[in-house]
């Protein structure tokens, strides 16, 4: 079975960075990183699969959230699961990224754990 292939999406590098840092230890995963919401959209367009999309809402151009509506148009994308990596922590904010499509909802600042447990629980959808 190849390894899950989960997609950082975030225009922050730090942020990126932070991210993958959290899961250098997890061995089953292939993590790949992006900056912006319609690099996504291309990579998926071309064939690029992957598994999990972790996406942080305030990007230029295109909007995390406007990222998660995207992919969710498309039928052919409905097997990526999508968690919202954000600052937005209005309950709000959460409820129209959860009814938009994403599958889990993250708010900055998380630990190493809270975030490989909530990757742990997506992967077993």
């Amino acid at each position: 079975m190849p390894k899950p292939r989960l997609l950082i999406v975030d225009d922050d590098a730090i942020h990126r960075l932070l991210v993958s840092k959290c899961l250098a230890d997890q061995p089953d995963i292939e993590v790949v990183t992006s900056d912006c919401g319609k690099d996504v959209l291309n990579r998926l367009n071309r064939g690029e699969k992957f598994d999990v999309l972790f996406v942080d809402w305030n990007m230029p151009e295109m909007s995390g959230y406007e990222l998660v509506c995207s992919v969710r148009a498309n039928v052919q994308f409905n097997n990526i699961r999508i968690m919202m990596l954000t600052a937005k922590n209005d309950m709000e904010d959460v409820r129209q990224a959860l009814a938009a499509g994403a599958s889990e909802y993250l708010m900055k600042p998380f630990t190493k754990e809270i975030l490989v447990n909530k990757l742990a629980l997506l992967l077993l959808d």
